[in-house]
């Protein structure tokens, strides 16, 4: 599986906005939860898992994200350039990470908020977590 975005759309008359995602197939969705980082200045990287895949939404605010193969931390590839995506509240898109990738991000905007969906309990997801130090591998804001 590859990389994907996911892309939404927004409905707006005099009564608000509403955001959809009528294409993102939510059946392979077991939990959820919300990131709100306390400040611009916060990376977290590098986490990834062999199996479980992730959606991130941000809510608010915008991100940078970070993709890179898991083999590159593993030692069984080398030198990739990281995949960069911007998150953004305004752009409506889903951005899912299937298994086999680490990640990486850094909110942009304070106050941003990022959902998480995930396909694995969190007791499954636990027994296939893949850390790194950032030390490991710079993270970068540049495409």
């Amino acid at each position: 599986m590859n990389v994907e975005l996911i892309q939404g759309n927004r409905f707006a008359d005099s009564r608000g906005e509403l955001d959809f995602f009528n294409s993102f197939d939510l059946t392979e969705i077991v939990r959820m939860y919300r990131i709100k980082p306390a400040n611009t200045d916060i990376i977290r990287a590098w986490q990834g898992h062999r199996q479980e895949q992730k959606w991130f939404y941000c809510l608010s605010g915008s991100f940078v994200v970070n993709l890179l193969p898991l083999s590159e931390f593993t030692g069984d590839s080398v030198g990739n350039s990281p995949q960069i995506y911007t998150l953004q509240a305004d752009l409506q898109q889903i951005l899912r990470i299937p298994g086999g990738y680490v990640n990486g991000f850094r909110a942009t905007d304070s106050n941003s908020e990022l959902l998480v969906f995930s396909n694995m309990t969190l007791e499954d997801s636990k027994a296939d977590d893949y850390r790194f130090d950032l030390k490991d591998r710079p993270f970068t804001d540049q495409y």
